[in-house]
């Protein structure tokens, strides 16, 4: 897909995204497709520094809960409307992002998703304690009215995470497209061979988890006004961490298009079990998934195609 195509079906995406309240009367398709989109950004936000570079991150759930506390901060401390909620969560989700690779990225495999897991009990417990955005017990967000062109604020927050997702997206593909993202490659495959090659390999991974950082946390910025209700059990949650990294390998982690793969069949799975099942088994029915993709499809769903195409190796 050439880069006039990508932006033509971008743009015709957000059309339709902008169109759909006007054409669709039941408020579920848009709760519904406000957490697949919201899975779109975090899983695109994940797989440039988890895919691209090869450095597994646990502490998604840190920069979600980041990017929602930012903007209740916001919303308590100024009034602060949407889009400069999710502004502030970004600035806030990329310094989080250099913080942690400065202190975290010069180790790495096991050690280095330690080291992330840990960083969301250590925001998690600021939060808690902190009373301004309602500490342990939580807070209340009372949305504005929505803009006159949507007729409630469930399906404008749908539109507002479609943007999130192109955006996401686009900024993905531009990636992976670029130096960058071929210097990610090299790093990923043997970074001390990229090193000797001269590739700048610590700038390129602080420059991976500024953007992971940024749009993670964008993705939790719109979640205060979707919920109403946030506390710290729910804006960190340990299912973010799960399906972050459930998402891009059930899809594939080598192109842009595997996280968004991986995203929209996850959360297709997920509220379909909700309607069947209790919420409470969801976590289990993503760790069942991911390990059938595991074993089955180890390149995720884009790798399996490839190896069932002609002239490659079944």
């Amino acid at each position: 897909m050439n880069g006039w195509r990508f932006i033509a079906g971008a743009v015709a995406v957000l059309v339709i995204g902008a169109m759909l309240p006007l054409v669709v009367t039941n408020a579920y398709v848009f709760y519904a497709g406000f957490v697949m989109l919201q899975y779109v950004v975090i899983a695109t936000g994940w797989n440039i520094l988890g895919g691209y570079a090869g450095y597994v991150n646990f502490g998604s759930g840190a920069f979600v809960g980041l990017g929602t506390y930012t903007a209740v901060f916001l919303v308590n401390a100024m009034g602060a409307p949407l889009s400069l909620q999710i502004a502030g969560a970004a600035v806030v989700g990329g310094l989080l992002g250099v913080a942690m690779g400065y202190l975290t990225l010069r180790i790495q495999g096991v050690y280095f998703s330690i080291a992330t897991l840990a960083l969301t009990v250590v925001v998690n417990t600021v939060i808690v304690n902190w009373s301004f955005v309602g500490g342990a017990r939580g807070t209340t967000v009372l949305a504005p009215p929505p803009p006159v062109w949507f007729p409630d604020n469930v399906s404008y927050l749908c539109f507002a995470m479609l943007m999130l997702a192109v955006i996401g997206v686009a900024a993905a593909r531009a990636i992976e497209h670029s130096w960058i993202g071929r210097g990610l490659t090299a790093l990923r495959a043997d970074e001390k061979a990229a090193e000797c090659a001269g590739v700048a390999t610590l700038r390129l991974k602080l420059l991976a988890a500024t953007v992971s950082g940024a749009l993670i946390a964008m993705a939790g910025a719109p979640y205060p006004y979707y919920a109403s209700y946030v506390d710290p059990e729910a804006a960190f949650s340990i299912n973010y961490a799960l399906n972050a990294l459930a998402m891009p390998l059930i899809g594939g982690t080598r192109s842009w298009t595997g996280p968004l793969i991986g995203a929209i069949l996850l959360s297709a799975i997920e509220q379909a079990a909700t309607v069947m099942i209790p919420a409470t088994v969801n976590l289990l029915i993503v760790g069942l998934v991911l390990i059938g993709f595991v074993v089955a499809a180890p390149g995720g769903l884009l790798g399996f195609v490839g190896r069932l195409a002609p002239g490659k190796r079944p």
